[in-house]
């Protein structure tokens, strides 16, 4: 049986609750449609997933998230995340 360190349980155990918080606080925000596409972005590209979460949060956190996030508003900021990530490389 492999040896955990105090501290890094610790640590997983404060991860878990951060996770938890994190998706409940989704859960609020989001219809369920849109806390759905989420889940299957985030099958299918967990990075794109992160940086949506992060920003949902974000904008909740700083109050300006009025209402709940429509699916339609889903698809246009995961639109708009996954353009950023979008680069031209060009041959010389």
């Amino acid at each position: 049986m492999e040896y955990i360190d105090p501290s890094q349980l610790q640590q997983m155990q404060q991860m878990q609750q951060i996770e938890a918080l994190k998706k409940q606080i989704l859960n609020k925000i989001l219809s369920k449609e849109a806390y759905e596409r989420l889940g299957r972005v985030r099958s299918a590209n967990p990075e794109l997933a992160s940086q949506a979460e992060l920003y949902l949060l974000q904008i909740y956190q700083s109050g300006k998230l009025k209402e709940k996030v429509s699916d339609q508003q889903m698809k246009e900021i995961l639109r708009l995340l996954s353009e950023k990530r979008d680069f031209k490389i060009t041959k010389k």
